[in-house]
C-alpha cells in the first residue's frame, strides 16, 4: 500500500460539512491535528466513513482489555491478514502507548507460530479434545 491510493485523498479543505464533522470527531478522540489517509479515502462514502469510525471508537475505547493490549491485537490480525497500511497505523499507536521493541517482536513470533499451527491443525484435522470444549 505504499502506491497511489486507488480515489483521491479527501483532504479536511475539500471536505463536506458530514465528513468534516467525523475528521473533527476523530482529531479530537485522537487528540491529534492530522486525519489519516485512511480516513481520507474512506470519506468519499460519508456513511462507510461514519459508521467504520463509530465502531473503531467503541471496539478501542476503553473496557476490559487495556489500550495497548488492543493494539497488540491490531497488529497481529494486520499483520496475519497482510495489511500493510494497518500494520503501520497499529505499530505506531501501540509505540504511542508504550509498546517496547521486546513486545513488539514478541508479539510477531505468536502471530508466526499461532499461524503456522492453525494452518497444520487446518491441514490434519485432529479432533478437539473434550477438555477444551465449553462444559455446562
Amino acid at each position: 500500500m505504499s502506491g497511489k491510493a486507488l480515489v483521491t485523498l479527501v483532504e479536511y479543505e475539500m471536505a463536506d460539512a458530514e465528513v468534516r464533522a467525523v475528521y473533527d470527531d476523530i482529531m479530537e478522540t485522537r487528540k491529534s491535528d492530522w486525519i489519516n489517509n485512511f480516513w481520507k479515502v474512506l470519506a468519499h462514502d460519508p456513511a462507510l466513513l461514519k459508521r467504520t469510525w463509530e465502531s473503531i471508537k467503541q471496539v478501542m475505547a476503553p473496557g476490559a482489555l487495556d489500550p495497548l493490549t488492543k493494539e497488540l491485537i491490531y497488529i497481529a490480525v494486520s499483520a496475519t491478514n497482510g495489511c500493510e497500511y494497518c500494520t503501520y497505523s497499529h505499530t505506531a499507536g501501540a509505540r504511542a502507548k508504550g509498546m517496547t521493541e521486546e513486545q513488539f517482536m514478541e508479539v510477531l513470533s505468536v502471530v508466526g507460530m499461532a499461524n503456522e499451527t492453525n494452518r497444520l491443525a487446518n491441514a490434519l484435522r485432529p479432533p478437539v479434545d473434550v477438555q477444551f470444549q465449553p462444559h455446562d
